[in-house]
C-alpha cells in the first residue's frame, strides 16, 4: 500500500469510528461543540487558496488543537471524548471547504486527513487521560507546559505526515520534505501551536468568549502573511519579466527561461534542495541567459551550449554583472557567472541550470526522438561537462509520469505543459 493510500485510509477509518461512535452516545456539551464548530467553519472559509502554503488554514488548526485538548469550560469540566472532537472538527472543516472543493483550488482530501489524524492523535493523547484524573489541575503552571509539549508531538505528528503526502504525490526524497516542514515550524506552525495551547487554556477560565478574543492575533498575522506573500510573488514576476527581455530582444526562443526553470526547481527538489536554496535556483534559472543582452551578435537560437568554453564562460560573467544591477541576491549572480565553470568547481545550483538548459536547447524542435537523444549526449559528456548525479536526477524528473503528465521516460512532447506547473500543490520553497 502506498503512503498516500495509507494516509487516506488511516483518516477514513479514524473519522468513521468516530462518527459512528458519536451518532451512538450522541453530543455532549452542545454550545461548546457549537462555538468550536463555528470557528473551524470560519477558520476553513478563509483559508489561503495557495496550495503552496504550509500552513493555509491557521485558525482552523488552531482551533481544532485547543478543542482536542479542552478540559473544561468557564470552570466546568468537558464532557467530550475524541471520538466527538474529531467528528465536530471534521463536519466543520468539510462545511468550510465546500467554496474550495467547489472551485478546485486546493488538495482538499490531503488537507482534511491531515486534520484529522492529527486532530485524532492530540485528543486521544488528553482526552482519556484527563478524564481519569492523570492531568495536573487545569488552572496550574504544569498543565499549560503539559499542553505545549503536547503541541509539540502533534506538530512533528503533521509534519511527519505532509512530508509523506508530497513524497507520494511527487516522488521528492522524504528526508528533505520532512527537514523543510520540521523548518516551517519556527514559523507560523509555532504561532498555530501556541494560540491552540491559550485558547484551550483561556476557554477552561473565562469561557467561550476566549475563542475570540485569543484567535484575533492569528488572524491578523495571517493577513499579514499573504501580504508577504503577495509581495514575493510580485518580486518573482518581475524577476521572471527581466528574464523575458532575452525573449523579447530575441536572443532565446519563447519560453525557454521559463522552461528551464521548471525543470531546475523539479530536478533541485529530486536532489534534495529546499527553501532557499530553491529560490536562489529558480531566479538563477530564470536569469541564465540575460547577458546575451550584451553581445553585439546574438548567438544563433540563443544556443549557448554548443558553444566553446570561453565564450560560454563570457556571456555567464556578462549575465552575472547584469545580475548584480538588478538587487538581486549576490548567491543568484553567483550561479548565473559559474553555470559555465567546469562541473566539478560550480555549486549544486549551477550544475542544474547548466545540465537543464543544455536538455531543453538539445530537444528544442528535435522531434519525438528529441529527449532521448538529448539525454544520451548528456550522458557522454558527464566526464567533464555535466555532473553525473544531476543528469540522473533530470532523468528521474523526466519519467514520472505524476510530475510532469508522461506516462514514457522518452517522451518529451507534453513536457512544455508539464513544465508550466512540475508539481501542483507542493511547490513550497521561498
Amino acid at each position: 500500500m502506498t503512503p498516500l493510500r495509507l494516509v487516506h485510509g488511516a483518516a477514513a477509518l479514524a473519522a468513521a469510528g468516530s462518527l459512528a461512535v458519536t451518532l451512538s452516545t450522541g453530543l455532549d456539551d452542545r454550545g461548546v461543540a457549537l462555538a468550536f464548530g463555528v470557528l473551524v467553519v470560519l477558520g476553513e472559509l478563509t483559508r489561503w487558496s495557495d496550495a503552496g502554503t504550509r500552513q493555509a488554514a491557521p485558525v482552523a488548526t488552531a482551533g481544532s488543537l485547543s478543542y482536542a485538548l479542552l478540559g473544561a469550560d468557564a470552570g466546568h469540566p468537558a464532557h467530550h471524548g475524541p471520538a466527538q472532537v474529531v467528528t465536530v472538527v471534521l463536519a466543520a472543516a468539510l462545511l468550510g471547504a465546500v467554496p474550495h472543493i467547489w472551485s478546485g483550488r486546493t488538495p482538499t482530501l490531503d488537507h482534511l486527513a491531515r486534520r484529522v489524524l492529527t486532530v485524532g492523535f492530540a485528543a486521544v493523547c488528553f482526552q482519556p487521560l484527563y478524564a481519569k484524573g492523570l492531568f495536573p489541575a487545569w488552572d496550574g503552571p504544569a498543565y499549560a507546559l503539559l499542553l505545549v509539549a503536547l503541541l509539540g508531538l502533534t506538530a512533528l505528528c503533521d509534519a511527519v505526515l505532509a512530508a509523506a503526502l508530497a513524497h507520494a504525490r511527487t516522488g521528492w526524497p522524504f528526508g528533505p520534505l520532512l527537514r523543510e516542514e520540521l523548518r516551517g515550524l519556527l514559523g507560523i506552525g509555532s504561532a498555530v501551536c501556541a494560540t491552540g495551547a491559550v485558547m484551550a487554556l483561556g476557554v477552561a477560565v473565562a469561557g467561550l468568549w476566549a475563542l475570540p478574543v485569543f484567535c484575533l492575533p492569528l488572524l491578523l498575522t495571517q493577513l499579514s502573511l499573504r501580504r508577504y506573500a503577495a509581495v514575493r510573488a510580485t518580486y518573482r514576476q518581475t524577476i521572471a519579466s527581466l528574464a523575458r527581455a532575452t525573449e523579447i530582444a530575441g536572443c532565446t526562443p519563447a519560453g525557454h527561461a521559463r522552461r528551464v526553470a521548471a525543470l531546475s526547481l523539479a530536478v533541485g527538489r529530486d536532489l534534495g534542495l529546499t527553501g532557499p536554496e530553491l529560490t536562489v535556483l529558480e531566479y538563477a534559472a530564470l536569469m541564465h541567459d540575460i547577458g546575451q543582452l550584451s553581445l553585439v551578435d546574438p548567438v544563433p537560437a540563443g544556443a549557448t551550449a554548443g558553444l566553446p568554453p570561453q565564450a560560454q564562460r563570457r556571456i555567464a560573467l556578462l549575465g552575472g554583472a547584469v545580475v548584480r544591477q538588478t538587487g538581486v541576491a549576490a548567491a543568484v549572480a553567483v550561479v548565473v557567472e559559474r553555470q559555465a565553470d567546469p562541473y566539478r568547481e560550480q555549486p549544486l545550483a549551477a550544475r542544474i541550470v547548466r545540465a537543464v538548459n543544455a536538455y531543453e536547447e538539445k530537444t528544442q524542435d528535435a522531434g519525438p526522438e528529441g529527449p532521448l537523444r538529448a539525454l544520451e549526449e548528456l550522458r557522454l559528456g558527464t566526464a567533464e561537462d555535466y555532473d553525473p548525479d544531476v543528469v540522473e536526477s533530470l532523468a528521474r524528473v523526466l519519467a514520472r509520469p505524476r510530475a510532469w503528465g508522461e506516462s514514457a521516460p522518452a517522451a518529451g512532447a507534453g513536457r512544455r505543459t508539464a513544465l508550466s506547473d512540475p508539481a501542483p500543490g507542493w511547490v513550497t520553497h521561498g
